[in-house]
């Protein structure tokens, strides 16, 4: 078996097996479909592997082998990516279909393909209404009493000794606490219905404005006049630390009337409208999932590799002359007699 997702893929509505499946194909290319078609989802489709299983034919007659069932339109190989956000890999898998296809249905049908969850997720547990979820626990009492031990006979309860005379108390004045007690410093919250609860941001930046600087220091009509100057500037996108810091920079010497110079100051330096920023999802990017050529491994769209090969490999996969059963016979006998050539005298 591969690597959790790695291996075999096979795809829906395949005709059922029967005993003259791959009928059409040659002896080895027969051979090998009829072993990867028995194969588990999952199983190892590296050429290595399948050489390793069929004893018969060696890696590079299984790789020829596999190029004529791409071609067949019995399989495909591809690249998809794996992973969220950051983390993304690369796995490689074989598509297989007993039932031969075009490559419009192969294009078609790898364009709808998603990526799996990463191997090792757990599954979401099921809704409470299907017939697989267990029934809940009873959750256990939160105060549990504890058991009561049976009562003994009267006669066995033993008698309590006499208990020690009860000295009465003496009466004695109140002494004066040595030192009074700390009084409470805190102070209390400002009920909700109170003024200063329902203040403005732009009221209270102006109110603290005499703690930045004593001498911006501004009365409660002060500050409320100039409320609304101030909320303009909240309104154009502007946070109170920066109004704040763009009252109180470069002050003068002397301020004889801090609340014309706060007045002034509103007013020369009303900041622009900024943009509100758009607050939109990034769209999440969507990974195609890349074909490879059944012979080289080069990647690419499933339109630009029909029947699983690449330019280069399909023409040369189109160049190539069948051997004929007459030919293989020569060339055995042309080996032996090499062989026999080779051995000593």
């Amino acid at each position: 078996m591969a690597k959790p997702g790695y291996g075999k893929r096979s795809t829906p509505d395949q005709q059922p097996r029967t005993r003259h499946d791959f009928a059409l194909l040659p002896t080895r290319e027969r051979y090998v479909a009829g072993f990867v078609d028995h194969l588990p989802d999952g199983a190892a489709m590296s050429v290595k592997h399948l050489a390793k299983q069929l004893p018969l034919y060696g890696q590079q007659a299984i790789s020829t082998a596999l190029t004529a069932l791409s071609v067949a339109g019995h399989l495909r190989r591809v690249r998809c990516p794996v992973g969220a956000g950051e983390e993304t890999r690369w796995v490689f898998r074989t598509f297989w279909s007993r039932t031969a296809r075009d490559n419009e249905w192969w294009n078609t049908y790898l364009a709808a393909q998603t990526t799996t969850p990463a191997p090792g997720t757990s599954p979401p547990p099921p809704p409470p209404g299907s017939p697989t979820a267990e029934p809940p626990l009873p959750a256990p009492p939160e105060n549990p009493r504890p058991a009561q031990a049976p009562t003994p006979a009267l006669a066995s309860v033993p008698k309590p000794p006499d208990a020690p005379t009860a000295v009465p108390r003496q009466r004695n004045s109140p002494q004066e606490p040595d030192t009074d007690p700390a009084p409470d410093t805190t102070t209390p919250p400002a009920p909700p219905n109170h003024p200063e609860a329902t203040r403005s941001p732009a009221y209270l930046a102006l109110a603290r404005l005499g703690h930045r600087d004593h001498r911006l220091t501004l009365s409660a009509h002060d500050c409320a006049t100039l409320e609304a100057q101030a909320t303009q500037w909240l309104a154009r996108g502007v946070s109170v630390d920066y109004l704040t810091n763009a009252l109180t920079a470069g002050l003068p010497t002397t301020i004889d009337h801090p609340a014309g110079l706060i007045r002034r100051r509103l007013t020369d330096k009303l900041p622009p409208h900024l943009p509100t920023p758009e607050t939109t999802p990034r769209p999440t990017p969507t990974h195609r999932i890349l074909i490879e050529c059944t012979t080289c491994g080069r990647p690419g769209q499933p339109e630009a590799l029909p029947d699983g090969l690449c330019r280069p490999c399909r023409t040369t996969h189109t160049n190539e002359t069948p051997v004929q059963p007459t030919e293989v016979a020569d060339i055995k006998a042309h080996m032996a007699n090499l062989r026999d050539l080779l051995k000593p005298v």
